[in-house]
């Protein structure tokens, strides 16, 4: 089972964020080797605030040494190759980790690919879920697999390919 905790400062406006997250992380997860996190009687748990570029910029620069605001911001609290003994928990809960995006950033960003901001920010949450799930994007091919996850998980929720201007 999946539960999505959201918070989310007051310049998000919009959507019902608590939906869209809740979507996103459980599209991510049903599109990943970890499909059975959705149906497992443990209790997988992603936290996701939507905060503001500032808070984002901190966080970036104090966890990894960037001096600006990013888009989005995972912190993982299982270790990638741990992921598959999480049904085995002893409390039942496993909390996978930490999802932050920069209202100021993301809306610029969707701003200028000409999209709204809920399907940026579904992209987003879903990136950031994958991070979560141990994925990167540091070499190329671990880039194309991530995003083709991403592009399947976004196509399930009616959300173009954000990757088909390459």
């Amino acid at each position: 089972m999946i539960e999505v905790a959201v918070l989310h400062d007051q310049g998000w406006r919009g959507p019902d964020w608590d939906m869209l997250a809740q979507r996103a992380v459980a599209a991510a997860i049903t599109h990943s080797p970890y499909a059975s996190f959705a149906t497992d009687e443990a209790l997988y748990e992603v936290a996701v605030k939507l905060t503001s570029d500032e808070e984002v910029h901190a966080l970036n620069r104090a966890y990894r040494d960037k001096d600006r605001p990013t888009n989005v911001l995972s912190f993982p609290m299982v270790q990638s190759d741990l992921l598959e003994a999480t049904a085995n928990t002893d409390d039942g809960e496993v909390l996978l980790g930490d999802i932050v995006l920069a209202e100021g950033v993301c809306a610029s960003e969707a701003a200028a690919k000409g999209i709204s901001i809920a399907d940026h920010a579904t992209h987003l949450i879903i990136h950031g879920t994958f991070h979560l799930l141990g994925y990167d994007h540091m070499e190329d091919a671990e880039a194309e697999a991530m995003e083709a996850l991403e592009t399947q998980s976004l196509l399930s929720l009616g959300i173009n390919d954000p990757y088909g201007d390459r």
